[in-house]
């Protein structure tokens, strides 16, 4: 693997960049997981679901590092501030995240929230120096377009009659905030995986967060019921998991390519909420999330393509005889 951005497309490309995407689908999955756990906790303190999100996502990580055989060197790293830093946003971004869904219906909120992809692909532009292709912009785009279908009528904000109260200003600011710097997380990700083993990474990621999540403690935590308790430190194992997948996924494709996938949450989302919730699918998510898995269908194919043009100029610029 190669040490700079600017060389990453000729390493991604093909099996690579494949392996990426399915890494990348699978942690999706996990994680709505755990949102689903979350949201069946109830009204829970956010940074008290933070703390458990972050603790007891420990268990699996350490759980891999000892199957790896890696676990004497899980905390060796020679960027701690580079770990701390990516942390801090993590935890930031989370916090920001579970607040805007404490002040916004969820629709809002998921929908908000679907910006965090379309910013990954500018800022990966804009920070890394990454080649962001028309037709990349193009599905990213078009994934957005069916995210906005899919809640388009669930959306509240825009077709009340009566205007933003405070908290959900506050709410949008939140959520629009949490995806910027969702957004810039990702990119350290992507920039530690450089050098970084992907435990080594979400290790720290979920030990910095647990310490910062404890400072919310004197704001004001609750005192939960077994159930609750028992949901949130399942949500902590999948979060876990989830981030090691996601940190995988990155180490083996592109920021811009991977990012898009993202939006498969929400065809996730439908499945888990009509079974498991009760939320009847309307033709409006159905349409829009027929939009949405074409545009990552589209990418995978169009990467597909380029990898094979990649492999031909190669084999041409072969000596010959």
């Amino acid at each position: 693997m190669t040490s700079g951005a600017e060389a990453q497309p000729e390493t991604t490309g093909g099996h690579d960049t494949l392996r990426g995407i399915v890494l990348k689908i699978v942690s999706v999955a996990v994680f709505v997981g755990m949102q689903t756990c979350i949201k069946a906790a109830g009204d829970v303190p956010a940074g008290q679901i933070v703390f458990f999100r972050s603790f007891f996502a420990i268990f699996p990580i350490i759980a891999f590092l000892a199957l790896k055989g890696h676990l004497a060197t899980a905390f060796v790293t020679k960027r701690p501030f580079n770990h701390v830093a990516r942390g801090v946003v993590g935890v930031g971004a989370m916090g920001l995240g579970f607040f805007a869904l404490t002040r916004l219906p969820l629709p809002e909120a998921i929908t908000l929230n679907y910006a965090q992809p379309l910013l990954v692909v500018v800022f990966s532009s804009v920070f890394l120096g990454e080649t962001i292709r028309v037709y990349r912009w193009s599905a990213v785009a078009i994934g957005l377009i069916g995210v906005l279908i899919i809640s388009w009528p669930e959306l509240t904000l825009l077709n009340s009659d009566q205007g933003l109260n405070d908290q959900e200003v506050l709410g949008v600011m939140a959520a629009l905030a949490a995806a910027a710097i969702s957004a810039v997380a990702m990119l350290l990700v992507r920039n530690l995986v450089q050098t970084e083993k992907t435990a080594t990474i979400v290790l720290w990621f979920s030990s910095t967060a647990s310490v910062l999540s404890l400072l919310t403690l004197p704001i004001g935590w609750q005192s939960l019921t077994p159930a609750q308790a028992a949901l949130l430190i399942m949500a902590g194992f999948c979060g876990g998991l989830g981030q090691i997948l996601m940190t995988a996924a990155y180490r083996h494709a592109e920021a811009s390519v991977v990012a898009p996938f993202e939006y498969t949450s929400m065809i996730l989302g439908v499945v888990v909420g009509y079974f498991v919730f009760g939320d009847v699918t309307s033709s409006g998510t159905l349409v829009g999330g027929v939009i949405v898995v074409a545009a990552g269908i589209f990418i995978i194919w169009r990467e597909r393509q380029l990898g094979l043009e990649r492999t031909r100029t190669r084999k041409a610029a072969l000596p010959q005889g």
